[in-house]
């Protein structure tokens, strides 16, 4: 501990007197008390007890979440429809006479007086000639169709979709059905009076399918139509 010495002048005779410095400083209680002022303030920056907790958490993103999200929360979930709640009633069917009425026309394929007794989905082939390589003619459905007056069959065979006629002759007795080179589905043969464009033309054709059980049961058809052909050529 220091002490301070009193300058000031004294009366003649009279000894200086020296004054303890304990009398200036701060005693003990005072500093605690300065302390806990300062740990206040410390304290008072961030809040107190729980409060000052959750707002520290709250400048962090944590914390409780405000009642305000909780409100909007409960908004956005979907109503439930009450039974007096009524749909809005559909609109009724409307409908438009036609301004230009069509007749019906009835469309004709020649095949009326005719028997199908074979039917069966396949590819058509004719041999050009002039490029001497096979060109393809069409895909459908090709038909062996009978005459239910003469009794004679032929082969007619459309396109898909535009059920344009790619194939259409009598099977006669000269016709002769070859299996076509490297494959058991597809039959190779002559015809001399093709007339699928209008004029009868000499044509090599082959015909191909799915599978050789196909192609088989065309075989046996085709035979047994180019029998009873020649049987009523015979007779004629």
């Amino acid at each position: 501990m220091t002490r301070t010495t009193d300058t000031s002048p004294t009366p003649q005779g009279e000894t200086p007197v020296e004054t303890p410095a304990a009398a200036t400083e701060p005693t003990k209680t005072e500093e605690k008390k300065v302390e806990g002022e300062k740990e206040g303030d410390k304290q008072s920056i961030f809040g107190s007890g729980a409060y000052a907790s959750e707002s520290v958490f709250s400048m962090f993103g944590g914390g409780s979440k405000p009642k305000r999200e909780e409100k909007d929360d409960e908004e956005d979930e979907p109503k439930e429809k009450k039974d007096g709640d009524e749909e809005a009633p559909e609109s009724p069917d409307v409908h438009f006479e036609p301004v230009v009425s069509l007749e019906k026309v009835e469309v004709k394929s020649n095949e009326e007086s005719e028997e199908e007794v074979f039917k069966m989905r396949a590819k058509l082939f004719k041999f050009d000639k002039d490029s001497r390589e096979w060109k393809e003619r069409g895909t459908g459905d090709v038909k062996l169709l009978k005459h239910t007056e003469n009794g004679k069959t032929r082969l007619v065979m459309r396109r898909d979709k535009t059920h344009k006629v790619c194939a259409n002759h009598y099977i006669v007795p000269d016709m002769k059905l070859s299996p076509n080179v490297g494959s058991d589905r597809s039959w190779v043969w002559n015809t001399s009076a093709d007339v699928s464009e209008g004029e009868p033309e000499a044509q090599t054709l082959a015909i191909r399918f799915a599978n050789p059980e196909n192609a088989n049961l065309f075989k046996t058809a085709f035979i047994t139509a180019q029998q009873e052909n020649e049987a009523l050529i015979g007779k004629e």
